[in-house]
């Protein structure tokens, strides 16, 4: 089979069934496609392969021996030596799609799998994956990071659409600063609204998220349709007293949540104040009481 003529029906492998590797091979399965090997460390990763992709776990080397695409979802951490250590066993990679899902790589890191004649691709879901079974539903009509030799291209598009998603083409060189911005947005934002949720229940709030929820919806609304011009509170109203009575209250109750809060109500002002939504006098104002300077 010739996998760059011919994308369809491929027989996947994938190592690290984890969270993502189960969901992405599932939505494969779903797609056509047929899962013939798994490879897991942790007894979930190998609980799922049995479960969600119906195979036996085995060895990396023999999942890429039985494959014609490779997923190699494993932490970014753990990819180079997972791509060296096979290819320096000699792995049956030639003539073979080899896709990571790592956000921040691109495609450099498969290089000694490149060397071995692999077929390169990156694909990664912009999705959170947490182990659960809605995991395979969230996967419709989500974005896909995707980064790979120009012959390749169709190969990547197909692939993504038939997991029913978007394909979106990242530059090699702009992946590192392509995953620092979703994971800025999605994992910070899970950290805030913890600190919030707790903040609140130390004040007395029993369902903190039947209070944010709400409110976190419509900001979220709000910038996703107008960028910075979303921007609602405190800050970009200037209320410099507000801030201050913010940070005192902090530092009193969760220091380490008070310098998170000063750092990111500089970077609000100073985006306000360059959109024009902030008057100079109201910044300087803020800048006193956050104790530092917002003009970067």
């Amino acid at each position: 089979m010739d996998a760059v003529d011919r994308p369809a029906r491929l027989a996947v492998g994938v190592i690290g069934a984890g969270r993502v590797g189960s969901a992405l091979g599932a939505a494969l399965a779903r797609a056509g496609h047929r899962v013939v090997a798994a490879s897991g460390v942790s007894d979930s990763s190998r609980e799922r392969a049995a479960e969600r992709l119906g195979v036996t776990p085995s060895r990396p080397e023999d999942v890429v021996a039985t494959s014609d695409l490779i997923l190699m979802t494993v932490p970014d951490d753990v990819l180079p030596d997972l791509v060296s250590g096979l290819a320096g066993t000699g792995a049956a990679f030639q003539g073979k799609l080899v896709a990571h899902t790592s956000g921040a790589y691109g495609l450099a890191v498969l290089n000694p799998a490149i060397r071995a004649g692999a077929l390169p691709l990156a694909l990664h879901p912009v999705m959170t994956f947490t182990g659960r079974e809605d995991d395979l539903r969230r996967l419709t009509g989500i974005s896909y990071g995707v980064t790979a030799p120009d012959m390749l291209r169709p190969v990547a598009e197909a692939l993504v659409i038939e997991m029913e998603g978007e394909p979106v083409w990242i530059a090699d060189d702009d992946r590192p600063l392509y995953h620092a911005a979703l994971a800025g947005a999605a994992n910070h934002m899970v950290t805030l609204v913890a600190e919030s949720s707790e903040l609140l229940e130390r004040v007395g709030v029993e369902q903190p998220g039947r209070m944010l929820g709400p409110l976190l919806g419509a900001a979220l609304e709000n910038v996703l349709r107008l960028g910075i011009s979303g921007l609602t509170g405190p800050v970009v109203r200037g209320d410099a007293g507000t801030v201050r009575k913010h940070v005192d209250a902090l530092i009193l109750a969760a220091p380490e949540a008070a310098d998170a809060y000063v750092a990111l109500a500089r970077l609000t002002a100073d985006r306000a104040l360059a959109a024009g939504l902030l008057k100079p006098e109201a910044a300087e104002r803020l800048l006193d009481a956050l104790g530092g300077n917002i003009w970067t």
